[in-house]
């Protein structure tokens, strides 16, 4: 993965502006004191509220270097940052209320957020139809970002994920030929990596090498019927397109109705910094696609997450990257389009502007965005190690 220049280049290369009237007025355009409104759509409670804290924790990283400095220089004027957090719970309906506050009582010049498919699918209309940008940290499904201008992100797709987990499945299994699944019906990312994953698994194995394809509701908490049916199809590996809080009840289940050592594997909705202990070590050995691994990681990348160990006192997982990089891609988009006090104006500059950009130097790899607002990126493969880390293997 490349890696960045990261807290030295962020004074010279970000920036954004601010909404300093009120509701259906122009934001000032310059002056001393101005400031820069930027919203988070994310989840700080509800069924994974790590996610959230991710994400916050990583923005809170670049707003406290920026403004301890004086504020972001913007063409020859000084803007402090103020990042607007509101909580979707992790719900999509509670996520499209986020996005209607940010957008018309915040009146933010672009959010950040939501994370996961399933809300992000909903805000992303809403803050399309609303033409106020978006980018999403950690969302994957392709109709997050389709026939949506004011919609990017800064993650693989499951498109690119699912050929990749499957490509090094056959790799790492040589002698594996038989899978199962287990998804969360009730999530558009599960149910559609899922089908991927199927879809790809029986391209490369055969018609019928997928054994059990089992799914089960958001609340549910014990799977023994469905684990019980995977254990007894003859399946060699088991696949979990599925949150880390379900994950990790999933695997100690599974262990305890007879699938042994047998492999599992994951996708980056795995990759929270709570999935080792919830799941008590029991993930240990195993691997997952991903967007970046924190283990082993150099130079700037490395030096995000020092702070960040410094900061929080634990590693930032996938969703805190990829929230620095989605804060930093709205802040180099501005610093780069300049500011005219007009709020729908500037809006539509920073999405010309996103749209536009090249070979942006995130630090969970380079991005170039397409005609759909996604980036041309690999998926990351990790090995949870017993010590709970997660250790980069390869690039898919």
């Amino acid at each position: 993965m490349k890696k960045i220049c990261i807290f030295g280049a962020i004074f010279s290369l970000l920036a954004l502006s601010s909404v300093m009237a009120g509701a259906g007025k122009d934001q000032a355009a310059g002056g001393k004191g101005q400031t820069i409104k930027i919203g988070f759509n994310i989840p700080l409670t509800g069924d994974s509220p790590k996610v959230g804290e991710g994400a916050r924790y990583a923005a809170e990283l670049i707003k406290k270097e920026i403004n301890d400095a004086g504020g972001l220089d913007v063409k020859g004027t000084k803007y402090t940052l103020d990042f607007i957090y509101v909580d979707n719970e992790l719900k999509a309906e509670s996520a499209v209320q986020a996005a209607l506050r940010l957008i018309e009582q915040d009146q933010v010049l672009a959010v950040v957020g939501p994370c996961g498919s399933g809300r992000a699918i909903p805000a992303g209309q809403t803050n399309n139809e609303n033409r106020t940008p978006m980018v999403s940290p950690w969302a994957t499904n392709p109709v997050v970002t389709l026939n949506r201008p004011y919609v990017f992100r800064a993650c693989i797709l499951d498109p690119v994920q699912a050929p990749a987990a499957v490509k090094f499945a056959k790799s790492q299994f040589a002698d594996v030929t038989k899978t199962a699944i287990l998804y969360n019906l009730e999530d558009d990312y599960s149910k559609t990596l899922a089908e991927l994953f199927r879809d790809n698994w029986e391209k490369t194995n055969g018609a019928g090498s997928v054994v059990a394809f089992e799914s089960f509701g958001q609340k549910d908490q014990d799977f023994s019927v469905q684990l019980t049916r995977i254990v007894n199809s003859g399946a060699e590996l088991l696949y979990l397109p599925d949150y880390y809080n379900h994950v990790a009840l999933i695997v100690p289940q599974a262990k305890d109705l007879g699938w042994g050592d047998k492999p599992v594997l994951g996708s980056d909705s795995w990759g929270s910094a709570d999935l080792v202990s919830l799941s008590k070590g029991s993930v240990a050995g195993y691997f997952f696609t991903t967007h970046y691994a924190a283990a082993g990681a150099t130079g700037n990348t490395k030096a995000f997450i020092d702070q960040y160990k410094a900061a929080y006192g634990y590693t930032p997982d996938d969703v805190a990257a990829l929230s620095y990089d989605s804060t930093r891609i709205i802040l180099q988009a501005i610093q780069t389009a300049g500011l005219t006090g007009k709020l729908q104006q500037d809006r539509e500059a920073i999405k010309n502007t996103i749209a536009g950009m090249k070979d942006f130097d995130g630090i969970t790899g380079k991005m170039t965005f397409d005609a759909n607002g996604d980036p041309a990126k690999p998926a990351v493969i990790v090995r949870i190690s017993a010590s709970g880390e997660f250790e980069y293997v390869t690039s898919l």
